[in-house]
């Protein structure tokens, strides 16, 4: 019953993690709706009822503004230790930060201009620019971190379920 099940706002932004139990509760109250389903079903006297592992909230719940500290973690986490030139995925130690438009030409550090990048690929970029480098091109077009995206959401997303994918990634 402590299985992690995946809270979304009505607006299907994940807001945060709970326990399938309270999962279960907010379900039951009329508070949420499940949206996927774990496979394990309940057993009570009267009822059977599937464990959810993502719920939807009904009403919208209104979530703080949070802004995310630009850093090279948080860029990597981002960018799910995922190189965004040649998409391999590599530990945090083995991975450098790449300016899309080079600071030698002007490029600032910012949330649209850091990918996370290996070693080979940033030695092969150079200072050019993407449309200088005919074979390189980025995975995804660099963005902020979704400001109701949590670092715990996003820590758990290894241990999750498959399902929980389309909620929290961009593609």
């Amino acid at each position: 019953m402590q299985t992690p099940v995946l809270v979304l706002n009505a607006s299907y932004e994940p807001i945060n993690i709970c326990g399938a139990r309270r999962a279960l509760v907010l379900v039951l109250k009329g508070v949420a709706r499940t949206e996927e389903e774990q496979g394990a079903i309940l057993h009570a006297a009267r009822a059977h009822m599937p464990l959810p592992s993502v719920i939807r909230l009904l009403e919208y719940r209104r979530i703080p503004h949070q802004t995310r500290a630009l850093s090279r973690k948080n860029i990597l986490l981002r960018d799910r230790n995922t190189c965004q030139y040649c998409g391999v995925v590599l530990p945090a130690g083995e991975l450098t930060l790449d300016h899309v438009l080079p600071r030698s030409r002007g490029g600032l550090s910012t949330w649209e201009n850091l990918v996370a990048c290996c070693h080979a690929c940033n030695r092969r970029k150079g200072n050019q620019l993407l449309h200088e480098q005919t074979e390189m091109k980025l995975l995804r077009e660099p963005r902020p971190f979704s400001l109701h995206t949590s670092r715990h959401i996003m820590r758990m997303i290894g241990h999750s379920d498959l399902k929980w994918r389309k909620y929290l990634y961009y593609e």
